[in-house]
């Protein structure tokens, strides 16, 4: 279970206060000895290429479609109640429908709670007394206040003796059983202790599953690693090992609500958890084993080292509203079909971000992370849709920079094999592609693109040709392009090989490819906003930014300052929250510019226009409509609509036609 909807981390922020879950992020008891260089997560170094800020809006989009799919759903299943019977055309009644049941248990009923500990799935260890681990009596029914917090949580630590078993990938489970009060899950206690009627009964695994590649990296330099000798081994084997791991916390959750649920008409996902009785008039208490908040990093790999671990229960009771929130988290795996496409598997460290963030930030912050969160959805469509327009349209590259355009098809290519070098999921890839062919597409819009057929390569393949387009060199562009390069390679290539030198000596990499294609990537990483800065140069020696993108520039900025909203709530290292603010500072310099160089007529548009061109259109269109008016030919057809309106006023008095043929005598005059 890796998600749970918007409104459900929104209410679990609300209570910050509660101790759960201020203990299902931290490990009440000292964790388990694990072996030296062995993680619970993948070992692979290479990143995805997406920023903290992207990854976080993503999984927020996400939470919010399956928030809205189980509103839809809930909608649908819960429709009109039909009446307990229906009367057909000819009068007849029909069978009558099933009612709505009630819950078995009512407010005030007491209920004890036994948590035993297998690895088998089916429990029936009732005579081993080592299997129960935790008997909780004394509990009451839809009562808020009890324990000694006055929260109704209660709280137990144990330790679990781990068999060669479980230590080798096998399994382990828990088992919980709600009885009333004084009765026994076992059903060998007798007719007058057991009764299945009273009893929920609930399991899950204990251990997670989670894969673990091995991939053979060292110091290019010196040789070493920090990886064992069997590690290597498996590395250089390509070997993908499934690994068991434990986290020491468990919520046992039991749902307070008397909602009248109909056979039949439970919507999914909670029609697995509620169970209706043979006569399906009652139901039995919901009860939800609950792991949402056991964030990935605290999961420990099982081995021999491991053969005593700590394990921490607590009973919490739950509202209706928040269990229908827990459990829309499971559409997730019910619906995604394209799981192993999309790499889900990846998203486990960006899960765990978001939790944090609901978990440490102020609510009301939330709430606006997750309005601004769409907003910067729709202002990125924007901002690329409005970005091929202009690129689509243009007809002139005077003042703007084409060195950049084609810096960014290097960059992208850079982006392209580097995921392709680390394991990326499918979907990165492909949007990578995609980037790079519009940037190779932009190179034709400020380059005249030919194919020399009389010098191929290999004979056969023709040379692509590219030459500057006229008003690129007329404009002087070309010239200030250049010098803006010349300047930026003097701090560019500085910073490149201080990078790389870092790189080599403190870094690990599989191969010097791989160690090219990192260095590349972390430096435009880190210092890709500088590219920004031939355009301002370009802007300078111009004195006009008129032939910028506007729009699409005004779009990507709103982003970015969305961007920095985020760098403050979601969980990140400093220096990345202060190179948020970078694009922040160009895009304030591209400001001041636009304010200090002055509107210029005389220079066109992305579109191929000028403000002297529209101001002299306007002008004839208007000079047009005054000369039509006065001329005879004007004049003419006047006469003529005229004539006709009297001819069709034939009954008209004799007074009116001699008037009309005064009218018409004068300006036949005037006509001569």
């Amino acid at each position: 279970m890796s998600d749970i909807s918007f409104s459900e981390k929104v209410l679990d922020k609300m209570s910050a206060d509660d101790p759960l879950y201020l203990q299902q992020n931290q490990v009440g008891v000292s964790p388990p000895p694990t072996i030296q260089g062995e993680v619970g997560q993948d070992e692979a170094p290479a990143p995805p290429e997406e920023s903290t800020s992207e990854k976080i809006f993503g999984t927020l989009k996400s939470v919010a479609t399956r928030a809205i799919i189980f509103y839809f759903i809930m909608q649908f299943f819960k429709g009109k109640q039909p009446s307990p019977e229906t009367t057909t055309s000819e009068g007849a009644v029909s069978a009558p429908m099933r009612g709505p049941a009630t819950n078995m248990f009512q407010d005030g009923m007491g209920f004890d709670m036994y948590v035993f500990v297998s690895e088998q799935h089916e429990f029936g260890e009732f005579h081993i007394p080592e299997s129960l681990i935790w008997k909780k009596e004394g509990l009451i029914y839809g009562n808020w206040e009890q324990g000694p917090n006055q929260d109704s949580i209660f709280e137990f630590s144990t330790q679990i003796m781990l068999s060669d078993r479980v230590q080798n990938n096998g399994s382990l489970y828990i088992h919980t059983f709600i009885v009333k009060e004084g009765k026994s899950p076992d059903p060998n206690a007798g007719k007058e202790m057991f009764s299945k009627k009273w009893t929920t009964y609930k399991t899950q695994r204990l251990n997670k599953f989670m894969k673990r590649k091995y991939k053979k990296t060292a110091n290019l330099l010196t040789g070493t690693t920090e990886q064992s000798e069997e590690d290597q081994v498996k590395a250089v084997a390509g070997v993908t090992e499934i690994v068991s791991h434990w986290h020491p916390n468990m919520t046992l959750n039991v749902v307070y609500d008397h909602t009248p649920w109909i056979p039949g008409k439970v919507p999914p996902p909670l029609d697995e958890f509620v169970e209706f009785t043979p006569s399906l008039q009652q139901y039995k208490p919901v009860l939800w084993l609950n792991d949402y908040w056991n964030l990935n990093r605290d999961y420990t790999p099982i081995n021999s080292t491991t053969p005593i671990v700590n394990l921490t229960l607590t009973i919490q009771p739950l509202s209706m509203f928040k269990w229908q929130m827990y459990s829309a988290q499971q559409l997730r795996n019910r619906f995604n079909v394209l799981g192993n496409l999309m790499g889900e598997q990846e998203e486990d460290q960006d899960q765990d971000s978001v939790k944090e963030a609901f978990l440490e930030t102020n609510i009301y912050l939330l709430v606006l992370t997750f309005v601004i969160s769409i907003v910067h959805s729709v202002f990125e469509f924007l901002a690329f849709k409005n970005d091929i327009q202009f690129w689509n349209k243009k007809k002139s590259v005077e003042g703007l920079s084409v060195r950049s355009v084609f810096f960014n098809v290097f960059q992208n290519l850079i982006v392209v094999l580097y995921v392709f070098d680390s394991d990326t999921n499918t979907v990165i890839r492909i949007s990578c592609f995609v980037g790079l062919g519009i940037e190779i597409w932009k190179v034709t819009k400020v380059q005249d693109v030919s194919f020399d057929f009389e010098n191929k390569i290999l004979g056969i393949i023709p040379r692509i040709k590219l030459d500057d387009k006229k008003d690129y060199k007329d404009s002087g562009t070309k010239e200030f392009d250049r010098m803006a390069f010349r300047y930026l390679g003097m701090l560019f290539f500085p910073l490149a090989f201080c990078y790389c030198i870092y790189s080599v000596i403190y870094n690990e990499h599989k191969s010097w490819y791989s160690f090219v294609l990192g260095s590349c990537y972390g430096f435009l990483l880190t210092f890709g906003f500088i590219m920004m800065t031939p355009q301002l140069f370009i802007n300078y020696k111009l004195k006009s930014v008129a032939h910028l993108p506007w729009r699409m520039m005004t779009y990507k900025a709103l982003n970015t300052f969305i961007d920095d909203i985020f760098a403050f709530v979601i969980k990140m290292p400093t220096m990345y929250r202060l190179g948020c603010f970078r694009d922040d500072i160009v895009f304030f310099i591209f400001l001041y510019q636009k304010y200090i160089y002055k509107e210029d007529k005389t220079r066109v548009n992305e579109y191929g226009f000028s403000a002297d061109m529209l101001d002299d259109g306007n002008k004839k269109a208007t000079n047009g409509v005054l000369e039509a008016e006065n001329s005879p030919l004007a004049i003419t057809d006047e006469i003529l609509a005229e004539s006709k309106e009297e001819v069709s006023d034939v009954g008209s008095s004799s007074g009116a036609w001699k008037n009309s043929q005064k009218q018409k005598s004068k300006k036949a005059k005037k006509i001569d």
